[in-house]
């Protein structure tokens, strides 16, 4: 007689059924955290656009202090970004990004001394927060 009994087929059963209950439960885990390396790696990426913006403005407009403009595209100089936020992300004509709405971003510009370097130098300071989550970039500038 080859086959399985009834009370074998039941305990088999019940085994199977543990042990896919564990791993429904890991996988479960699992699925709940995969979403922070994406919140991490869309902070980092409008951080780093935000940062490189601002870096490829000059130091400054011919060493003369001039009022911030209220529209980010007219910003001419890196000073101009200090004290920059938004709650949501936004182009430099100031429209949202509706995909970047949980996002928002804060940006400090503040005279920093370096060491060894000669000239005046800026420290710009990029903060995106998303919920509870933080990320800084630290960038600098120098006068050429």
């Amino acid at each position: 007689m080859a086959g399985v009994t009834l009370v074998e087929l039941i305990v088999a059963i019940a085994i199977v059924g543990v042990a896919l209950a564990g791993l429904v439960a890991a996988y479960n885990r699992a699925n709940l955290a995969s979403a922070d390396p994406l919140i991490q790696q869309q902070m980092l990426a409008v951080a780093e656009t935000m940062m490189e913006e601002i870096l490829l403005k000059p130091y400054d407009t011919a060493g003369v202090q001039v009022p911030t403009p209220a529209n980010r595209a007219q910003y001419t100089e890196v000073r101009h970004y200090n004290g920059y936020q938004t709650t949501g992300i936004v182009d430099v004509d100031g429209v949202q990004i509706a995909d970047l709405g949980r996002y928002d971003i804060a940006v400090s510009v503040t005279p920093a001394v370096l060491s060894g370097a000669t000239g005046q130098a800026l420290r710009i300071q990029v903060l995106v927060r998303s919920g509870t989550q933080d990320l800084q970039l630290t960038g600098w500038r120098t006068r050429p």
